[in-house]
């Protein structure tokens, strides 16, 4: 099994690069595990104070979980996945059961910036974007899949997503084997990529 980290800041186009790697190795050969599904389950506070959580720090994220999981993938046990809503700021009674499979994509924000996550993989990969075009898609994605309005999102961005990638995300690109620069528009960088994994692989 190889366990590949896609980090990267919000925006930079993670899941298209991670989209790209799927369509070359079918038949499930490739299992996604996104970070966002280990956001720690906050059912014991507020609504009001879940609204306030900052997304973009590590102590928001459950690594623990993430890398029990990842080891039972690897003894060739099935896990089950967390579901987590960025609408009510909770885990779902739900999971997804995830199999072993030949290659394990984990991606998320934050999966560099935590030592015994960042062991996990055989390949690190940081995924590098203009700030301004992050933004854009930042404030695409969380106006039409997450609700919020103009307004909200660049108050985020400002209070706590610009100022955590500064402080968190964009150092964790130093461990990074792999820099992916323009996102997910860079077919060349995604190509090397992908022969990496194949070279891995066999």
């Amino acid at each position: 099994m190889l366990i590949v980290g896609i980090a990267g800041g919000t925006g930079s186009g993670k899941t298209t690069v991670v989209r790209k790697i799927s369509e070359v190795f079918p038949n499930g050969e490739v299992i996604v595990m996104p970070q966002d599904s280990y956001y720690k389950d906050n059912r014991w506070i507020s609504i009001e104070e879940r609204q306030k959580i900052n997304f973009d720090h590590p102590d928001s994220v459950e690594f623990s979980l993430l890398i029990e999981h990842l080891k039972e993938l690897r003894k060739g046990n099935s896990v089950e996945m967390p579901i987590y809503s960025y609408l009510t700021c909770l885990r779902s009674e739900e999971t997804i059961t995830i199999e072993p499979s030949r290659v394990v994509v984990v991606e998320g924000i934050l999966i560099l910036t935590d030592p015994g996550l960042r062991n996990m993989f055989d390949i690190k990969v940081f995924v590098d974007a203009d700030a301004d075009d992050r933004l854009g898609r930042v404030i695409q994605r969380d106006i039409i899949e997450r609700g919020r309005t103009l307004g909200k999102v660049l108050e985020r961005y400002h209070d706590t997503v610009k100022p955590s990638h500064l402080q968190f995300i964009e150092p964790s690109k130093r461990y990074a084997d792999v820099i992916i620069p323009g996102g997910g528009e860079n077919q060349v960088g995604i190509e090397v990529l992908i022969s990496i994994i194949e070279k891995h692989l066999t």
